[in-house]
Formats: structure tokens, sequence, C-alpha cells
């Protein structure tokens, strides 16, 4: 099973390169196959031509750059639209993301034949290190409401760090989130389409270099219009599209 990894990519230039190196790494020792995709998203920076660089050492690594429009979700889906795995994790350009967390996901996909693996950052089996308190706060506070309205036990479907097989991507369109609001969209509307799923922990870890792209200010809005589109989905559509296979 082919693993891709999408990673969308804005003035990345001090961290893409080692984010890069440890994925290519650990999956390369357990001889899986697999494509790292990135995305640069009208990086102003260097990250470009660190990438330029990579390509002649990684055969593994694809570069593309999305000349717009840009925002996080553009740059996901722009992978989304792209990749050619047989399943695809989508994961950040900053290594906050563990590689060995993403093997764990692709081991578990594989023993339990799930469509989806959702990492949970919140578990007592979790790794949190330097998360920002405000940011740690409105996490858990959206999270929550999240649960409640759309009642599920999941407990982190604002975490990007996910791992979906192919048809699910197929079956979870039209995308509609251009900005962070995407890394609820895609688990919810898997959740109420009926593909199968499963939860394990994952460690995230602040990044070392640069600044969060995520404007939190500017987001709220943004992740209430996805919540509410996907609670209509659930209780109105009447199973249109539900997974039918």
């Amino acid at each position: 099973m082919k693993l891709s990894i999408v990673i969308p990519v804005f003035n990345e230039e001090e961290s893409i390169a080692e984010t890069i190196d440890r994925i290519d790494q650990v999956l390369s020792r357990e001889k899986i196959e697999h494509e790292i995709f990135v995305v640069n998203d009208n990086s102003t920076d260097g990250s470009l031509e660190v990438l330029k660089g990579l390509a002649k050492k990684y055969p593994s690594l694809i570069f593309e750059t999305n000349h717009g429009p840009n925002g996080f979700g553009y740059a996901v889906r722009y992978g989304l639209e792209r990749f050619s795995g047989d399943c695809v994790a989508v994961m950040m350009g900053d290594l906050s993301d563990s590689p060995e967390d993403l093997l764990h996901f692709y081991v578990t996909m594989k023993e339990k034949n799930v469509d989806c693996v959702f990492g949970d950052r919140w578990t007592k089996e979790s790794s949190v290190i330097n998360y920002p308190f405000k940011k740690r706060v409105l996490n858990r506070v959206a999270n929550r409401l999240v649960r409640f309205v759309m009642n599920i036990k999941y407990n982190d479907t604002t975490n990007a760090f996910k791992l979906y097989k192919r048809h699910v991507i197929a079956g979870v369109k039209p995308i509609l989130s251009p900005h962070f609001n995407l890394t609820i969209e895609l688990p919810l509307k898997a959740i109420i389409r009926g593909f199968s799923y499963t939860i394990v922990p994952n460690s995230w870890v602040n990044r070392k270099h640069g600044e969060s792209k995520l404007n939190i200010n500017e987001m709220g809005s943004r992740y209430f219009f996805i919540l509410m589109y996907c609670l209509i989905e659930k209780f109105f559509s009447k199973g249109d599209f539900k997974k039918k296979w």
C-alpha cells in the first residue's frame, strides 16, 4: 500500500529540510513505498530553493507551487487532488508531527483495515510539548463543542495530522475549506458519510523555527461555518452522500 504525505509549506525554509529528512528516513527504514508531496504555497522566503535541493537527494519527494489562491486549506486541497498513493496523510512542514507516529498510523490502517486513522494529542498516551496556553484552551473548548454538536467521541477533530485511504478523499468531496477549518471538514465528512476509522494517540512538538500560520482571531467563524455545514448534512441530507460500498 503506497503512502503519500501531503505537506503544505509557506515560508518554512528553516524547517522543511529536517521534516523531509526524518519522514524519508523512517519510511525507508521500514521499506514502505511512499511519496512526499510538498505544496509550496507561494512562499516568499527560500523554501522553494531548499525544496529544489532536497529533490536531488530524495527520489520520493515531489513539490509543486500553488500559485493561488493561497492558504492552508487551498494548499492541502492542491495536494489532495494530485497525490498518487493508496492512502494519504496530511502533515505539517514544521516537524510538529512525528514521522514515527506516521508509521504507527500506517501500520494501524493496514492491521485494522480501516478507511481513516485519526490522531489524538490529548490522550494519556500522547505527548504535547510547548503548546501555547491560549491556543490550548481554545483548542479544548473548540473540540468539546464539535463533540457535543456532532455527537461524536473523537476528542481532537482540529488535529490536522490524519491518514485517509484514497477512496475517502474522493468520497468527502466537494471540499470547501480554504483555511485551517479544513482540519475539521475532512474527518467530520468522513464520519458522516460512513467511512470506518480508528483513533490513535500522537505526539505534538511546537515548532523550533518561524511562527505558526494559524491566526486564531480569524478562524472562529470559519470553523463554525464548517461545523454547521457538516451538522446540516448529517441531519438533512438523508444519506445522499453516505458511503454506498
